[in-house]
């Protein structure tokens, strides 16, 4: 099955859009994808190691989305039945997930390894989403929390040597984030968070892990991909003059996808939290932020965006009782079904690639156009209205669509912008 978009067709298609309604009239626009980190929707009670996040009073701004009647759900559908990719087997850790979500699978990689380097996990394949998307001319994106600032000592960030700023680094000093550093700069404060701190790790950056996408080991400004990659720090005013790709990547630091504890605990919404409270307060804080931030945004108000919500991996489970752990996964578009609407069907990040290649109209090598497991998984368009998903194989698939993709391990946002 082909499903790849020439010029010729693009602009066959701009041209019988403007002359029938009958043609993905109200079809889906950009997509921002937020990833977040490291805990379940829901689990059994026996698991106490990490809190779930459904319910959870650390999380409020996440359950008045997924609560029917809310004024935050209005344009909320999420997915019950989400679960860890378990074929061949468990896929843990993070960067294997964030991989198999780009590539459909894990190309073997069990490891948080930076892309280069000793025991270094770069692949060289072009089959992945942001290649195939790149091949056929359309722009996406990668927003990466605290890459691309300025250091201390002016110039191209160093990681790991250099305290940062909040300046952001100009064109010319732009790199791509092959790797990954943290640390303290009174210098720096969070925009989110109002901390210090600050915690990039490239394994929650899936497009950096792919040669073609990377540009390869070069760490400078004259990676010819370091256009695609901007700090997060650079999404609002790319909102403000519709300058978004069709497709955006978005990874918060991992203070802000719920992965790690600021030091000292967090006081969020007048109530001082540590652990893994803190750490699940951090993440719903900054989506509260971004979120509305997003939809507030032109590519959502006028162009049919879809923000989607995802986990890179439950935490705890084993193969025997998969099914009992869910990870989060919610949309957030108008053309969502609404009103915190539940779609039980089962889903995994193969059902999430699928989506991105049909929105996207771009298809890979293999007999199906699919890459990898996302040929058999179960695409997204329930979580929509009828119609607003356009499905490979119809008579007719739209030009391709803006989206943002951002990361916060363990679950997805994404929205998708024509």
């Amino acid at each position: 099955m082909h499903f790849r978009s020439s010029p010729v067709a693009l602009a066959a298609f701009f041209f019988a859009a403007a002359s029938s309604s009958a043609i993905h009239a109200a079809s889906l626009g950009p997509v921002f994808y937020i990833a977040m980190e490291n805990h379940n929707w829901t689990q059994p009670a026996s698991y106490t190691s990490t809190q779930a996040i459904k319910g959870n009073a650390a999380a409020p701004y996440i359950n008045s989305l997924v609560t029917p009647g809310n004024a935050n759900a209005v344009y909320t559908s999420y997915a019950s039945n989400y679960t860890n990719v378990k074929v061949p087997s468990l896929i843990h850790p993070s960067e294997p997930n964030y991989i198999w979500g780009e590539a459909g699978t894990n190309f073997g990689v069990t490891n948080d390894n930076d892309p280069y380097g000793t025991s270094g996990n770069n692949q060289t394949t072009t089959q992945h989403l942001t290649g195939l998307l790149q091949a056929s001319g359309i722009v996406w994106k990668s927003y990466q929390e605290d890459t691309n600032l300025v250091p201390t000592s002016g110039g191209v960030n160093t990681p790991g040597t250099n305290a940062l700023t909040n300046t952001l680094a100009g064109p010319t000093q732009t790199t791509v984030p092959l790797k990954s550093f943290s640390g303290t700069s009174a210098n720096y404060t969070n925009s989110y968070n109002s901390s210090h701190q600050y915690d990039y790790a490239a394994k929650h950056n899936a497009p950096v892990f792919f040669t073609d996408t990377n540009g390869g080991n070069n760490s400078t400004n004259t990676n010819p991909q370091a256009g695609h990659y901007s700090a997060l720090q650079q999404l609002s005013a790319d909102l403000s003059s519709g300058t978004v790709a069709p497709y955006n990547f978005i990874s918060p630091d991992q203070f802000n996808d719920m992965h790690t504890s600021l030091s000292g605990g967090f006081t969020y919404n007048g109530t001082a939290r540590t652990g893994d409270a803190a750490n699940i307060a951090q993440g719903d804080n900054f989506l509260s932020q971004i979120i509305p931030a997003i939809m507030a945004s032109n590519a959502f108000q006028n162009q049919n965006a879809t923000i989607v919500l995802w986990n890179d991996e439950t935490e705890g489970e084993s193969l025997a009782t998969a099914s009992q752990f869910t990870g989060m996964e919610i949309v957030i578009s108008k053309l969502a079904k609404g009103n915190a609407y539940n779609s039980t069907l089962a889903y995994d990040h193969s059902s999430d690639l699928k989506t991105m290649q049909e929105l996207l109209a771009v298809g890979g090598a293999s007999a199906t156009g699919f890459l990898g497991a996302a040929a058999t998984a179960t695409d997204l368009a329930d979580l929509f209205v009828n119609g607003a998903l356009p499905r490979a194989g119809a008579s007719s698939i739209p030009e391709p669509a803006s989206m943002i993709v951002l990361a916060c391990g363990g679950g997805l946002l994404m929205l998708r912008r024509r």
